[in-house]
């Protein structure tokens, strides 16, 4: 299926918010633009519904009853069939340490409240694309393939690019689909130094502004589940006030 194709489907967005008429301003503005929408004021319901029948994306409060958002995102992530559906946090807390949380518990991208409703179906319309764009080109690369599937191979690590799975030392280790990228994209390029700006640009694309500290959480994140000590990293290397690179030789 090619993207003008998928575009033809109603891609459904769960928007997660406890306040009805900010539901209803997005509910209104995202069917406007074709999509299909559910809402909920509720954490829990939203991981009912999520389990239940995967949304293709999901817009999510962090103020929320019962369970606050930055859990259900947790949660998402943990899942099975919902590890990969792109998140989109929404916050009245505009703090660098909550944006940092949220998008290190493995939110795409994170608004600010009060937003333009405008900028909002912009976004959502934009990390489609990017993950749209992701699928194609692994279509393609599985079209083209050889009978032996791609690996990378470095070291404990072996990354799996038609089947988005990576194991450290022959154990399967769930990735984010950031995390993922990024990995993929290091590991392609090892032994080169990748600036946060180019891991920026290749993995989140010019379309969302977010900083490049957004870079330094997702690695982060990614050490904890790749390394043996996150504190003191064989593979994924920081060089000071340039970006990252992976170690090629060990």
């Amino acid at each position: 299926m090619n993207s003008s194709e998928k575009y033809e489907l109603k891609r459904h967005v769960l928007v997660v918010e406890d306040e009805e008429d900010i539901v209803r301003l997005i509910t209104f503005h995202l069917e406007k633009e074709g999509y299909r929408v559910t809402g909920t004021g509720s954490g829990r319901e939203a991981l009912e519904l999520a389990y239940e029948n995967p949304p293709d994306l999901v817009v999510l409060d962090i103020m929320l009853p019962e369970m606050d958002g930055l859990e259900v995102c947790r949660r998402l992530r943990a899942g099975k069939n919902t590890a990969k559906i792109p998140i989109m946090i929404l916050s009245a807390k505009k703090e660098e340490l909550d944006r940092v949380l949220g998008l290190e518990l493995g939110a795409d991208d994170y608004m600010v409240k009060p937003f333009s409703v405008r900028e909002l179906v912009a976004r959502v319309r934009a990390m489609f694309r990017r993950f749209d764009r992701d699928e194609d080109e692994g279509t393609m690369e599985a079209q083209e393939a050889d009978l032996k599937e791609k690996v990378l191979n470095l070291g404990d690590i072996s990354l799996y690019p038609e089947r988005h799975q990576v194991t450290v030392g022959g154990e399967q280790r769930t990735l984010t689909h950031k995390e993922f990228l990024l990995l993929e994209l290091l590991m392609e390029n090892a032994g080169k130094v990748l600036t946060r700006d180019l891991l920026l640009d290749k993995v989140w694309g010019y379309e969302v502004e977010v900083d490049t500290r957004t870079v330094d959480v997702h690695i982060r994140y990614l050490r904890q589940k790749v390394e043996t000590d996150p504190t003191c990293p064989r593979y994924i290397e920081t060089v000071r006030g340039v970006g990252y690179k992976f170690v090629k030789s060990l």
